[in-house]
């Protein structure tokens, strides 16, 4: 079999399609979400309830998730996860009410829980420490890029056939990545085009401690654990927000009709690919040029994310709604800055083994706090507005950097090799 140079690559990029797919089949509701309230006749505070199903269950399952990935292997456990969520997307389409809507997010949140703990191993088991961060952003770009991609695909199908047909295409989508994903995916240590040179860069950039098995009772009596965890809790309501509320937000209170809306909708997600893949290379920087140690050159880019997340607070200031959707653009670079150098944080600072359930209960703790809050839009959005609430996920992000620095920050400590930078760290 032919050997291909620079492999850990290929199933970044492997993995980064995945990550696009999921994003595509969980972006679907929220973008049909002002024509199905039309269709289904079901209210906002419905809809509140119809996203948090999907929240709870994506949440509780998460940690799950992550566990059975780390004990039955991330070939079988993400293909077989992909299968379930990619089917699960595609039965929305015999939704006849908000009830059987919320059954079947519910059955999507259940499976799609498995994708990020599966991206974050991905990049625990294939590239060294000093590229992690790089191997994280790339990977975690795919939820914006996938984010991206769904509004005029989505719309589209939905304007062209109708949204029925959307949910199922997308679905499909789901279905032949799992097929895919078990054609082509190895581990390192049985890949038959790896090359004995980038398998020996990949392991001496690693930790070559052995455990058992997974435990979760290893990762949940950490103290850094729940550091991470409460700085997901702080974060994610804004990216499930962007995720689920912007459409609805800009038809029904700046006045955008979804055609309208297709022709922007992809801006705030492209903006946050940008995030994604600066904080990569960002970290990097910070530990050659300032000579921190991984940890801090990590939460130095927290930070950076944390401040730039006041675009969405000042969103009740303008009466365009172009310039509403920059700052939301702002928003979401800031958040997937930071939220990449979250997942980063968790691959340097686990065994390998315990990777996949630390980033599972992690995002159980994120998942949780986006649900609470998407229920509190779904009380408050008709009496208070929008604007207002924005203004808290400004306040939440800074908070999160505040608990990460202090509970994960290495105080006096820089004596760690700092990472090359991403140019001169290729190894083929």
């Amino acid at each position: 079999m032919k050997i291909v140079r620079g492999l850990r690559w290929k199933v970044l990029a492997l993995i980064m399609l995945g990550t696009i797919i999921n994003y595509i089949d969980r972006n679907t509701l929220g973008i049909l979400a002002p024509m199905l309230k039309e269709e289904l006749h079901f209210s906002t505070e419905q809809y509140s309830y119809i996203v948090s199903v999907f929240q709870l269950c994506y949440s509780l399952m998460q940690p799950i998730a992550g566990y059975v990935t780390d004990l039955i292997g991330l070939k079988f456990g993400y293909a077989m996860f992909a299968f379930v969520w990619g089917s699960a997307a595609a039965l929305h389409a015999f939704s006849g009410g908000w009830q059987s809507m919320a059954f079947f997010r519910g059955l999507l949140g259940i499976s799609e829980a498995a994708a990020m703990p599966s991206g974050a191993k991905t990049a625990t088991l294939w590239f060294p420490a000093k590229e992690r961060s790089i191997a994280t952003g790339w990977f975690n770009t795919g939820s914006s890029v996938g984010a991206m991609i769904a509004p005029p695909l989505v719309i589209w199908l939905s304007v062209t056939w109708s949204w029925q047909i959307a949910f199922v295409v997308t679905g499909l989508l789901g279905v032949g990545l799992s097929m895919l994903w078990l054609a082509l995916y190895r581990n390192p240590e049985n890949h038959p085009r790896l090359t004995k040179e980038e398998h020996a860069y990949i392991l001496d950039g690693q930790e070559q401690v052995q455990l058992p098995k997974p435990s979760m009772k290893r990762v949940v009596t950490m103290r850094k654990f729940w550091g991470i965890a409460a700085a997901r809790f702080l974060t994610e309501p804004a990216w499930q927000t962007f995720s689920f509320w912007i459409p609805l937000y800009m038809v029904s209170t700046r006045g955008m009709d979804i055609k309208q809306f297709a022709l922007f909708a992809w801006l705030p997600f492209l903006f946050a690919d940008i995030g994604c893949v600066l904080s990569g290379y960002l970290s990097p920087f910070f530990a050659k040029r300032f000579r921190m140690s991984l940890v801090n050159s990590r939460i130095a880019g927290i930070g950076i994310g944390a401040v730039c997340m006041i675009g969405p607070a000042l969103i009740g200031l303008t009466s365009s709604p172009i310039t509403a959707i920059f700052l939301f653009s702002v928003g979401a670079f800031a958040h997937q800055m930071l939220s990449s150098l979250l997942y980063a944080l968790v691959t340097d600072t686990f065994e390998k083994q315990d990777v996949a359930t630390a980033t599972g209960f992690g995002g159980m703790a994120g998942y949780m706090g986006g649900m609470i809050f998407s229920l509190i839009i779904g009380q408050l959005a008709s009496t208070i507005g929008y604007e207002p609430l924005f203004v808290c996920l400004s306040v939440f992000d800074i908070t999160a950097f505040i608990v990460v620095l202090v509970v994960l920050g290495q105080w006096g400590r820089n004596k760690v090799t700092p990472p090359a930078m991403p140019s001169g760290a290729h190894a083929d």
